[in-house]
């Protein structure tokens, strides 16, 4: 998926919102977030005219013991096929990336070009290097190649000027295919590398989302067929507070399009639906489902939020193959 802006009241309302919707699992543990555990109200029921029963309010639904979020030592192929078969929510691994290690890359990251999204698509300001592809999409789910490789040959250039050690995306790249048993590379698209490692700053949270390349692009754009997608996360700079990670247990259908909000959703689009919450520490790598409905807090107190993310993509013929 893992780019100083003002929030919009429309996001920090959904933020508060989110806080007070559904169940909550911070990563390894799993509990409730105030009132009951299912996110209903607590307030006795009001009675039913002349003396009549009271209707009784449905049961909430059951919490699904598998989405949880895990802490592990290091990522393996049996936590990718849990997520990608939706057995497990997110995997975490603490110290991805030594604390001096991070240093280095954030002092380097200074020597990228960054730039914001546009206020008219984004409302909450993303500092951000490297392009995207859905941001790159045309109506259709069409590639705007021209200046979708224009910007994927800048951002390389700059990033080999830039001289980033060590190199975050790679060592990312290598430790995910250990994990796999086979190397990881980049997407390709008519034979061209897609860009993969984008870098982006966060204060001001992200707005409840999904990304589904599939669904983004239905008639494919790869020159590989990926069934599955994972976003990763790399957080080599992090806030005194705040900065959490949302994910729900929902994925986008139809009716979610009531709740739309420029790139996102509105909170009613996941009420009463189990989350997990995921507070990025210092050096953590990250991996979860993207197509599952996700948001970012804003930060609370000092600190930056500067991630490494990419997209991760399982091919039909079991490879792993890299895009942002």
């Amino acid at each position: 998926m893992d780019s100083a802006p003002t929030a919009s009241a429309a996001h920090t309302a959904a933020t508060e919102q989110a806080a007070r919707t559904g169940q909550t699992a911070t990563a390894g543990h799993t509990g409730a977030t105030g009132g009951r555990p299912d996110g209903a109200s607590t307030r006795p029921a009001t009675p039913a005219p002349d003396g009549a029963p009271a209707p009784t309010a449905p049961a909430p639904p059951a919490p699904d013991p598998l989405f949880t979020a895990v802490d592990a030592p290091a990522f393996t192929a049996r936590h990718l096929a849990r997520l990608a078969g939706g057995t497990l929510a997110a995997v975490r691994v603490p110290h991805f990336l030594g604390p001096a290690e991070c240093r280095a890359v954030t002092e380097a990251l200074d020597r990228l070009p960054t730039a914001p999204y546009d206020r008219g698509r984004v409302p909450t300001r993303v500092l951000r290097f490297g392009p995207a592809l859905n941001d790159h999409r045309l109506p259709g789910g069409v590639l705007d190649a021209d200046r979708y490789w224009a910007q994927a040959d800048a951002a390389r250039t700059a990033w080999d000027r830039a001289a980033v050690r060590p190199d975050a995306v790679a060592h990312a790249m290598d430790r995910i295919g250990e994990a796999w048993g086979a190397p990881v590379g980049p997407a390709t698209i008519g034979g061209r590398e897609a860009f993969g490692g984008t870098v982006r700053e966060i204060e001001t949270g992200l707005l409840m989302h999904f990304d589904d390349i599939n669904r983004e692009f239905p008639d494919g754009l790869f020159d590989q067929h990926v069934i599955g997608q994972l976003a990763f996360n790399l957080y080599v700079d992090v806030p005194s507070g705040g900065g959490a990670t949302f994910v729900w247990r929902h994925r986008w259908e139809p009716a979610d399009e009531e709740h739309r909000e420029a790139y996102g959703y509105r909170p009613g689009a996941v009420a009463g639906c189990q989350r997990v919450e995921l507070p990025p520490s210092l050096g953590d790598g990250l991996l979860f489902d993207p197509a599952h409905f996700h948001a970012v807090e804003p930060n609370r107190g000092g600190g930056r939020r500067i991630a490494f993310a990419f997209f991760l993509g399982i091919t039909t013929g079991g490879r792993l193959v890299v895009w942002s």
